[in-house]
C-alpha cells in the first residue's frame, strides 16, 4: 500500500503513527556505557537486525570476546558465551559443531582478534569452520586506553605512539580481511565502516551475506566492521567519522575481498567506498 508524502512546510494536521519498532526486538537496552562518538554500538546492532531480517534463523549464539563491546552480551536477546582473550573462534567452533543448527557468530575487537587471538582466527578460517566472526576494528586497544593494535595504520595516534605509527619502529598494520581471504577455508569474507548512514546499511548487508552463507553450510565467513573511536584517537566526538573515512579507510579498503570462496577486489578506495 502506497503512503501519501506529507509537505514538511508546516506542522502535520494529524498526529503520526508509529510504523514499526524503532529498534530491533533482540535489542534489550538501548543504554550503553561506551564513549560518545563510539561506532561499536552501530554494528552490535546491525548484527541484531540481521538477524531479525533472516526468517531462517531459529536460534542464534554469539560469542563474545574482551573489549568495550563485551558489555554488549548482556543487551542482546541470543545466547551468549563469554571467551577468553581472543579465544572466541575456537569456542564457536565447539558451539557449532555441538549446534550445528544454530547460527553460530563471534563479536571482537582488533586487539582481541589479531593482537591475543591471532592463531585462533586464521586457524579457524583455514579449517573451514561453518561460522561466522564479526571483528570491531579501530585500530586501537579502547578497553586499556587507546593503545596501538596489529592494525593501527602509519602515522596514527595512540597512546603509545603518539607522534603516529612508524613502520620502521612499530612495523606494518596486518591488513586481516586480506590475509582470511587467502584462506581456502574462507566462504565470504568483507569489510564494512560505519562512519556514515550508507556504510550503517552496508554493513547489515555483508552480515546478512555472511549469515546466508553459514547457514548453506559453505565454510568459514568473516566481517570486519571499521568502527569510530574518538576517544582513543585523541580527536574530537565530531571529527571521529571523517577520521575513520579518511584515515583507517584509505589503508583497510571496504567492500566484499571474497564470495562464494572466490577472491574479488573490495569496491572504492576508502572507507566510503569511492
Amino acid at each position: 500500500m502506497s503512503r501519501p508524502i506529507l509537505s514538511t512546510d508546516a506542522p502535520p494536521r494529524e498526529p503520526a503513527t508509529r510504523t514499526h519498532r524503532a529498534s530491533p526486538e533482540l535489542l534489550l537496552a538501548e543504554q550503553h556505557h561506551m564513549c560518545p562518538g563510539c561506532g561499536e554500538p552501530l554494528a552490535a546492532r546491525m548484527i541484531l537486525e540481521a538477524i531479525e531480517e533472516m526468517p531462517e534463523i531459529e536460534g542464534a549464539i554469539g560469542v563474545v570476546g574482551i573489549g568495550c563491546y563485551t558489555g554488549f552480551a548482556m543487551s542482546m536477546d541470543v545466547d551468549t558465551i563469554q571467551a577468553l582473550h581472543g579465544r572466541a573462534p575456537s569456542l564457536a567452533t565447539g558451539a557449532k559443531r555441538m549446534r550445528s543448527d544454530a547460527l553460530v557468530f563471534t563479536l571482537q575487537g582488533d586487539g582481541d582478534m589479531v593482537n591475543e587471538g591471532l592463531q585462533e582466527i586464521l586457524h579457524t578460517a583455514a579449517r573451514g569452520e561453518n561460522v561466522t566472526c564479526v571483528l570491531l576494528n579501530n585500530g586501537v586497544f579502547g578497553e586499556t586506553g587507546g593503545h596501538m593494535t596489529a592494525t593501527t595504520v602509519i602515522g596514527q595516534r595512540t597512546k603509545n605512539s603518539l607522534d603516529g605509527r612508524d613502520a620502521a619502529y612499530h612495523g606494518h598494520p596486518i591488513l586481516i580481511g586480506d590475509l582470511i581471504a587467502c584462506l581456502d577455508g574462507a566462504s565470504y569474507v568483507a569489510r564494512s565502516s560505519v562512519h556514515d548512514a550508507k556504510g550503517v546499511i552496508r554493513t547489515k548487508q555483508m552480515l546478512k551475506e555472511a549469515f546466508a552463507s553459514q547457514l548453506a553450510g559453505a565454510g568459514f565467513s568473516f566481517v570486519e566492521v571499521l568502527t569510530m573511536c574518538p576517544t582513543g584517537w585523541f580527536i574530537p566526538t565530531a571529527e571521529g567519522p571523517g577520521y575513520l573515512d579518511e584515515v583507517m579507510g584509505s589503508v583497510h579498503v571496504t567492500g566484499e575481498l571474497k564470495r562464494d570462496g572466490k577472491r574479488v577486489s573490495p569496491s572504492g578506495s576508502s572507507a566510503g567506498g569511492r
